[in-house]
């Protein structure tokens, strides 16, 4: 175990544990209570309150539905998901807008939702043939009735291939930001999407018998002490990829940690010990 988290305490999620249902159409996994599954241990984790892995079958999908007070991204692992809400403005032909108006994300993509005050969207699978695989995410915000509001990130597979990549980091200007700071959406890491929540996510590629670090808090947060972390293993590769956390904890596929007891600054060694190349996605938070 790495020495810097001796004093971690790593209890895993496994995939076989989480809500399903399968609606046909549908596909989905729920790490926390979500929909029809509910479980009173698992409400949220810090700041993370939804992790669900979907697959929406082709020409399928989530119909209009409005969300308010979250913060809610997708992250695609194969396919492609199209996004239409009540914010865009129809008439446009340009890639992110057409006849519906529309945002069409696919891997490597994020996209990401203030709920707010209220929005409603729809995400689809319009692909003819191929579903789409990826994780919905909600974090809980610092505070509700904000005005509703988008980013989106793209990350190459290369570029995680280096190591964990920032995607998410809070807004710079934290919870008393004034109207002039929520326009300017600057966040505390450069060149992430900035949510209303202290909550960071990062994602890597790790080849087998490789390692990739996280640091905990990422140097940015404002609550640095006792940190609650949560490591996800995407089911991604047919059940080939497996990751080694510093206690000797092994996650396959569909698996995920729950690490609490770890301070801003502490290394998160993570090993892939599978036969295939395993995608890692890390929330911190508060």
């Amino acid at each position: 175990m790495s020495q810097r988290l001796q004093h971690a305490k790593i209890v895993a999620r496994r995939s076989n544990e989480r809500g399903h249902a399968d609606h046909g159409w549908l596909n989905t996994y729920h790490t926390f209570s979500f929909a029809n599954y509910y479980d009173p241990k698992f409400e949220n984790f810090g700041a993370l309150r939804v992790l669900n892995e979907d697959r929406v079958a082709p020409k399928t999908g989530f119909p209009s539905h409005t969300h308010r007070n979250a913060e809610i991204f997708s992250y695609i692992i194969r396919g492609e998901l199209t996004h239409r809400d009540s914010m865009m403005a129809r008439g446009s032909s340009d890639v992110n807008q057409s006849k519906d108006s529309f945002y069409r994300i696919k891997r490597g993509d994020v996209q990401f939702t203030t709920g707010g005050s209220g929005i409603a969207h729809s995400e689809q699978n319009e692909h003819d043939s191929q579903p789409v695989h990826f994780l919905q995410i909600w974090a809980l915000p610092w505070k509700n009735g904000l005005t509703p509001r988008y980013h989106d990130f793209s990350v190459s597979d290369e570029e995680k291939r280096a190591g964990f990549v920032r995607i998410i980091s809070p807004l710079q200007a934290g919870k008393a930001a004034t109207v002039d700071q929520e326009k300017a959406a600057i966040p505390a890491i450069a060149g992430t999407i900035p949510v209303h929540a202290d909550l960071l996510m990062g994602a890597s590629l790790i080849a087998s018998g490789k390692s990739a670090a996280w640091e905990v808090g990422a140097g940015v947060v404002t609550g640095k002490m006792d940190r609650n972390v949560y490591v996800h293993l995407p089911m991604a590769n047919a059940g080939k990829a497996k990751v080694r956390l510093p206690d000797g904890t092994v996650l396959g596929e569909g698996d995920g940690a729950f690490i609490t007891k770890v301070n801003g600054g502490d290394m998160l060694q993570i090993v892939s010990v599978g036969i295939a190349e395993a995608e890692v996605v890390i929330l911190d938070s508060a």
